[in-house]
């Protein structure tokens, strides 16, 4: 039995790991959460108190990072501002949690000597065009296009220098987009979800034909816990499903699913430097560590998830109306 420390375990993957840490191990868990907008302290209820603690803190907050980090076999560091839109109209929270905080929990585990696991993203890689064969791999360059991609890049870089520079025992994920339970509405497939329960029309960036490699959060879960426990230290490992959709095809599976016309969305003002294409190489991750993914059926998976959002419109509701909000401002 160890005992884990999960930054940002109140956000949508953090808390999917922190229920799959205590449905399949005996392991304990402590959360580290901020509760920021995108944390929610009700996407943890009904946790077993013996075995999970609560922490509402900041992980730049350096005493605080360091009396936690003593008490910790693992930590596991999910915490970051992530929405792009936010990182294109303020980038300065991301350079000061997905920089500075990374850098503090660095220093908390290389003084205890603990093990350390690093969430990031495939967007770290940049994007690729819609009729490239290729995908991103372990060795594809560093090419983010976002402030929200290039801070993550930065604490990537970060873990790896603290790796070489000071014998920091981590390892480093790159996953990509990930779906599923607990997921903020401001993001793409519970806010379209949550759109047509609401009565409403789900809304396209530009064309829609933006690609994103789709992966379930609980497959997410299951890698970053067969890393943490097989994984080489200092290595990186890249995490997805073969789930390649563009954004059209995604909207018209939630529409189809909940019974509407599969034409029924609008077409809104793209973003700023919208990403065409990612694409995930997970072979070394399944050659080596023999991972693989359970929700292997994107349909399958997203009728799982569009299920789980009808049936807690208590954890979503008060989320919707500020986040509609926000991007009706922006046209959007």
């Amino acid at each position: 039995m160890s005992a884990y420390l999960v930054t940002g375990g109140a956000g949508f993957i953090g808390s999917n790991f922190v229920r799959h840490v205590l449905d399949h191990t005996d392991h304990t868990v402590t959360v580290l959460d901020k509760l920021t907008y995108a944390g929610n302290r009700a996407s943890l209820d009904g946790l077993p108190e013996g075995r999970f603690t609560f922490v509402r803190g900041d992980i730049c907050d350096a005493a605080l990072v360091d009396e936690l980090v003593a008490d910790a076999d693992v930590v596991v560091h999910f915490a970051a501002e992530s929405h792009n839109d936010n990182s294109l109209r303020d980038p300065s929270p991301f350079l000061q949690t997905n920089l500075i905080g990374t850098y503090t929990l660095l220093e908390a585990v290389r003084r205890h000597e603990t093990r350390y696991h690093h969430i990031s993203t495939d967007e770290v890689y940049g994007d690729l065009e819609l009729d490239d064969p290729a995908k991103f791999t372990e060795q594809t360059p560093y090419n983010p296009s976002s402030p929200y991609s290039s801070t993550k890049a930065g604490s990537d870089l970060l873990v790896r220098a603290w790796v070489r520079s000071f014998g920091v025992q981590a390892t480093i994920s790159n996953c990509s987009n990930n779906y599923g339970p607990y997921q903020h509405v401001e993001k793409f497939i519970p806010r379209q979800i949550t759109n047509v329960l609401d009565g409403g029309r789900p809304k396209l960036y530009g064309k829609g034909e933006n690609v994103r490699d789709w992966i379930h959060a609980d497959d997410h879960s299951a890698a970053v816990l067969t890393i943490i426990e097989k994984g080489t230290i200092g290595e990186t490992y890249l995490i997805g499903a073969n789930g390649e959709k563009n954004n059209k095809e995604v909207v018209e599976a939630i529409l189809t699913e909940l019974g509407q016309p599969a034409d029924a969305y609008d077409l809104v003002t793209d973003r700023a430097g919208h990403d065409l294409r990612y694409a995930i190489d997970a072979t070394r991750l399944r050659a080596e560590l023999g991972w693989e993914p359970r929700y292997s059926d994107f349909a399958a998976g997203l009728a799982d998830t569009i299920a789980w959002y009808r049936d807690h419109e208590s954890w979503w509701r008060p989320q919707k109306a500020a986040t509609e909000a926000a991007y009706a401002a922006q046209n959007q």
